[in-house]
């Protein structure tokens, strides 16, 4: 499959009120789901029954965050180019130590010439932030963590 058509279906369900769509060509299958707001992509290359979902999961232990007892890691829906701001030069939508709501916007992440927000999946206090700004990220990269 292409990247206009999974660019296409990306926009289709960004558009719509559909909340899940599973298109398969050939051997690939990608997978659009909207979750909180935005939508996110999984694209199982090898094993096109297998869905993974790079979503917010809950942590404990070792992580970023030492200091919080749990927190939930906050991963890249996306691969692309990640923003912590909404321009060059502006503040950053969250710094460490803000308190959230659930929705919030706290990255940016432009694939394809398309901006994706990727909000707070719940209301919490920013335990840790990753420093990449401006570079690309892969899926499943942790983002933030909230406590």
């Amino acid at each position: 499959m292409d990247l206009s058509k999974i660019k296409t279906l990306i926009d289709f369900v960004g558009r719509s009120n559909v909340t899940e769509l599973s298109v398969t060509e050939k051997d690939v299958t990608v997978r659009i789901f909207r979750n909180a707001g935005h939508a996110a992509i999984d694209v199982p290359v090898s094993d096109p029954d297998e869905t993974v979902a790079a979503a917010a999961k809950p942590v404990s232990g070792s992580s970023p965050a030492a200091s919080a007892k749990q927190a939930f890691q906050l991963k890249a829906p996306v691969f692309g180019i990640l923003h912590r701001a909404s321009a060059p030069g502006q503040e950053p939508f969250v710094r460490i130590g803000d308190l959230v709501e659930e929705g919030q916007t706290l990255f940016i992440i432009e694939a394809m010439k398309v901006f994706n927000t990727v909000a707070a999946p719940l209301a919490g206090r920013v335990a840790w932030l990753t420093e990449i700004d401006g570079v690309e990220v892969e899926v499943g990269d942790v983002l933030a963590e909230i406590a």
